[in-house]
């Protein structure tokens, strides 16, 4: 019997009882998914709620700080970075908000700043935005009666210019219509930023090192005030605007099957604590002879493994480290770990160095060895470079094993020297 709703039933009084029992089969299955999409929809509005308000916490304590006694602030030039990075995550977690449908907290005790006009000295770049057809649908020829004129702030390298994007107005006189091509999409609407001066603020200061309140000098030099709240805002969106492409680079290299991962420490201001606390940046990048060059950065707190295992996931693969034990949950679940020359060569050259060691000699002997046929392998395809590998750096490798092992059978523990 086909399947049939209450709408198609007249009567169900005419219904035998088969056709009753598939009608509350269907309508009992119908009232499953219907109960499957409201819990999950109610799931997604209880996490975004949550999300919502832990952005608006996080925002309220960077907003004390920002705008709270000056007693509590830090002074000087450390003062002036540690603002920067507020102002930044203050617009990185507003425009959050904005994407979850909330509403970031009013702050009422900062006016907020007016569009400034653009040097009128500054050279103009117009670009035109006029529709493809200027026929009216009712087929009448439309005619221009005016336009709009929209000015960016554009940067090339140590000079500024005014990119001036004129829409046109047609109109139909008969069917009284307005036509206007619309504006091409911005990385900040209605900023004055183009997508150059935003790419040029944040190469300078995260390639470049030079902080934001250098930059606001620079472009005062230049015949522009730009004030450094308004360079940190446009950091902030840069860095949501920006996600997208951080985890479409993250997937890309979590398929390949070669990774390596390297932690270094960095200082962090702390808003509040007028101290530094030490945090880690991350590296992730494919393998040296894959195809792909690139490179993944993942900033944390703390240096938990735990980090490591969030940011890969489900990949199984091969990954390439130092020996951090931190590493070593990671192999639990079924990567294949794979130890750096680089570190293990360094401790024979630290043993080296600091005790004249014949054993730790012998050993960097060894490791150069393998370096050699690895550079002779550069260019090799993949099928050769790995027969290559087999024929003169196993032996090697195995000989540099049986050696290591029987030399540290006679070293004594806690002795460094030999």
């Amino acid at each position: 019997m086909a399947a049939m709703s209450l709408k198609s039933v007249a009567n169900l009084d005419q219904l035998d009882a088969n056709a009753l029992r598939a009608l509350a089969r269907q309508l009992m299955g119908e009232l499953d998914e219907t109960r499957q999409v409201v819990a999950q929809q109610a799931h997604d509005i209880q996490f975004k709620e949550t999300h919502i308000c832990k952005l608006t916490h996080e925002i309220a304590v960077l907003r004390r700080y920002r705008f709270g006694k000056k007693s509590e602030q830090l002074g000087g030039e450390q003062g002036l970075l540690l603002e920067d990075a507020v102002d930044a995550d203050i617009a990185a977690i507003e425009e959050e908000l904005i994407n979850l449908g909330g509403q970031p907290p009013a702050q009422k005790t900062v006016s907020q700043p007016k569009r400034q006009v653009l040097p009128p000295e500054l050279p103009r770049i117009q670009v035109c935005h006029e529709p493809h057809c200027t026929t009216c649908a009712c087929g009448c020829q439309m005619q221009r009666i005016g336009e709009d004129i929209t000015e960016k702030l554009d940067y090339i390298p140590g000079v500024f210019s005014v990119e001036q994007h004129i829409r046109g107005k047609w109109a139909c006189r008969q069917c009284e219509t307005l036509t206007q091509a619309p504006m091409s999409a911005q990385v900040i609407d209605k900023g004055i930023a183009t997508s150059g001066l935003l790419a040029h603020v944040l190469v300078t200061k995260y390639a470049d090192h030079l902080p934001l309140y250098r930059q606001e000098q620079t472009f005062a030099r230049a015949g522009v005030k730009i004030p450094r709240s308004t360079l940190a805002e446009w950091v902030g969106v840069c860095g949501v605007r920006l996600q997208p492409l951080v985890d479409a680079l993250r997937e890309v290299i979590l398929n390949e099957p070669v990774v390596h991962v390297d932690e270094t420490p960095v200082q962090v201001l702390q808003p509040g604590s007028k101290k530094t606390h030490r945090a880690y940046l991350w590296a992730y990048a494919p393998g040296a002879f894959q195809d792909l060059k690139a490179v993944v950065y993942d900033f944390t707190e703390g240096r938990s493994g735990a980090h490591a295992r969030t940011f890969l996931g489900d990949w199984r693969g091969e990954l390439i480290c130092d020996d951090y034990g931190g590493y070593k949950g990671c192999f639990e679940q079924g990567i294949a770990e794979v130890g750096c020359m680089a570190h293990a060569r360094r401790k024979f050259f630290e043993l080296h160095q600091s005790g004249k060691s014949l054993i730790a000699e012998q050993a960097l002997k060894s490791i150069g060895q393998l370096y050699e046929i690895e550079a002779q392998g550069t260019d090799l395809l993949p099928e050769e470079r790995q027969r290559m590998r087999e024929q003169q750096a196993r032996p090697i490798a195995e000989a540099l094993h049986a050696w290591m092992t029987a030399h540290r059978l006679k070293v004594p523990e806690r002795w460094t020297t030999a």
